[in-house]
């Protein structure tokens, strides 16, 4: 929901307006309904909605609130507003919305920087206090929603993407030697606060920031995922309805707090069809819409998995669109995909829900997808394998997850991007957090708090917005992820990983969907490095713009493009299209 932006003065000088309306104008596809600004003395807000909750004019941002002597722009949902607005209201605040945007103003003006504390949901906001003059920025506990800055000694700039914040020029585009070795050695995945850029960082999840017109900024982490067992044990069945309860709520909370139809992204897999199943219970399901897309097959696999996710269309006969995309229109159409994206993205499912989104936003604003499953239950074939493996932590998780040694990270760029192992470093900190328990427990809230933000939900958000259709994730729900994190892995990882979403389809799902081999998004013309997609890729990365640019080395470059279809990571990702999503991505956004 919606597209934030905006600036705070470090230098005695105004924001120029003109820099605002063009961070909002690439904004503007996460938030077609309308676009409103806001300037005074040092601080300026732009802002783009996408109309969800209270479809009227009450519902514009940025939202001022003259009383409070406040302001403020907000991306996403907070599931829980109507139960805060009505302690507010006992506690003698007045609305003049039915919005969630103005229950945030009321609890930052209620409870201050401990407002976040209370917020359940996804988002990504920003409060100007006129009165103590300070900028308060937050980010939800997860990350789903993004908050991209820039800060310098004259000025501090945010939005909700990197090309936004390109878009108002002043910004240092170096590459940035830690974003670039985690980019490609931990298969595009660059943790908070880097970027690919030396001049852009982004809010850590569940972090805020406080800013004065001095320069000055405070940054602080107010939630913690605790993977530690329970002082009292609990019987398999007691874990298996606890988490039965807090998905049930998830799921509802999800559908129920909007003023516009919720659909569902149905891929066929487990995790989207025990939405839908789930969400069969409480509401008639002959009205809900399902959205399922798929692609031509190649000879070596098939390019949807619609014999599954028809089953359950069947089964609930939800009001269902499918969608089948030529290969040839995946190639044309990856030029504007990658346009489109706030940093690179090497997941071969990101033009994919690019496709679907584009059809999936001509019938709602709103969906639910299954992303955070996997993670949350442990549900990926090498969780078992590094459980199993020895040596000290990075150790037996290094081999199954990182994309490149770094003795090949080397050989990959060029020299002036020598330097520390940086990705070993921040995985080995990670792994080192307090409050967890076994090592599974330390993998699995490192997945759920910092890899999946910047892999598969950063994906999710980035394309479906770039639509302005909103994707919830209910999988990620902050109570749902707080009881499963503290549940024993050893039950999760139970019939091949997520015993427990399994059991709780069992009475919902038809068994083929729920037993059947972990799929992925399928898009061959993208999986296998041949033809177009290959002349695609050499021409990127024999540009006379990569190679003035110098980032790769190309003896490596040239390796790669020998043997374009031997070259994999170890979860069997193109080394190649590594390099060149990097490079083509570069050249479109810099």
């Amino acid at each position: 929901m919606c597209g934030i932006c905006g600036e705070l003065r470090f230098d005695n000088t105004h924001p120029q307006l003109d820099k605002i309306k063009r961070m909002s104008a690439v904004l503007a596809r996460r938030g077609p309904d309308s676009e409103g600004y806001y300037q005074s003395g040092a601080l300026a807000f732009g802002h783009r909605r996408l109309s969800v909750i209270d479809l009227s004019e009450r519902g514009t941002q940025p939202m001022v609130d003259t009383a409070l002597n406040l302001v403020l722009v907000f991306n996403g949902t907070i599931y829980n507003y109507r139960e805060l607005r009505h302690e507010l209201i006992e506690k003698g605040y007045a609305f003049q919305s039915e919005t969630d945007t103005e229950v945030i103003l009321k609890a930052y003006a209620e409870w201050g920087d401990a407002c976040v504390d209370y917020l359940q949901g996804m988002f990504a906001f920003a409060i100007w206090d006129k009165t103590q003059q300070r900028l308060f920025v937050a980010r939800d506990r997860v990350g789903i929603k993004p908050l991209y800055y820039v800060k310098t000694a004259a000025f501090f700039r945010f939005a909700s993407s990197m090309p936004a914040l390109l878009a108002a020029g002043d910004v240092n585009t170096q590459i940035d030697p830690v974003g670039l070795h985690h980019h490609l050695t931990l298969h595009a995945v660059i943790p908070a606060p880097y970027t690919i850029l030396q001049g852009v960082r982004k809010v850590e999840p569940a972090t805020t920031l406080s800013l004065t017109p001095r320069g000055d900024m405070q940054r602080r982490n107010y939630w913690q995922l605790n993977a530690t067992r329970l002082d009292e044990a609990k019987t398999d069945q007691e874990w298996l309805e606890l988490t039965h309860t807090a998905l049930k709520n998830a799921v509802n909370s999800h559908r129920s707090v909007a003023d516009v139809p919720v659909g569902v992204l149905l891929s066929g897999g487990l995790d989207s069809s025990l939405l839908v199943g789930l969400l069969a219970e409480h509401y008639d399901a002959h009205n809900l819409l399902t959205f399922s897309v798929g692609f031509e097959d190649a000879p070596e696999e098939k390019g949807s998995e619609f014999e599954y996710s028809d089953q359950v269309v069947a089964r609930y006969k939800t009001r269902h669109h499918r969608y089948t995309i030529p290969n040839s229109h995946v190639l044309q159409r990856l030029p504007e995909a990658i346009k489109n994206m706030a940093e690179p993205m090497v997941g071969q499912d990101a033009i994919a829900f690019y496709l679907l989104a584009e059809q999936v936003s001509q019938s709602v604003k709103v969906v639910q997808s299954g992303q955070g499953a996997d993670e949350v239950f442990g549900g990926y074939f090498w969780y078992p394998l590094m459980n199993a493996a020895a040596g000290s932590d990075l150790d037996r998780f290094r081999p199954f997850y990182f994309d490149r040694s770094h003795a090949e990270f080397l050989e990959t760029v060029h020299s002036d991007y020598h330097g520390a192992d940086y990705t070993a470093q921040s995985i080995s900190q990670l792994l080192a957090q307090e409050n967890a328990s076994e090592f599974l427990d330390k993998v699995l809230r490192m997945d759920v708090t910092t890899l999946i933000v910047d892999d598969p939900v950063k994906r999710v958000d980035n394309m479906t917005m770039a639509w302005g259709l909103e994707a919830r994730v209910p999988f990620l729900d902050q109570q749902l992820i707080e009881t499963v994190a503290r549940m024993p892995p050893a039950l999760k990882l139970r019939e091949n990983g997520k015993y427990p979403l399994k059991t709780i389809a069992r009475q919902l799902l038809p068994a083929s969907v729920i037993d059947r081999p972990k799929g992925y998004f399928p898009v061959p013309a993208l999986k296998y490095v041949r033809g177009e997609f290959l002349a695609f890729m050499r021409a990127v990365l024999y540009s006379d713009t990569c190679r003035q640019r110098q980032l790769f080395n190309f003896t490596y470059v040239d390796k790669l493009l020998a043997s374009p279809e031997t070259y994999l990571t170890p979860l069997q990702g193109s080394k190649l299209w590594h390099l060149a999503l990097l490079e083509f991505w570069l050249q479109t956004h810099i």
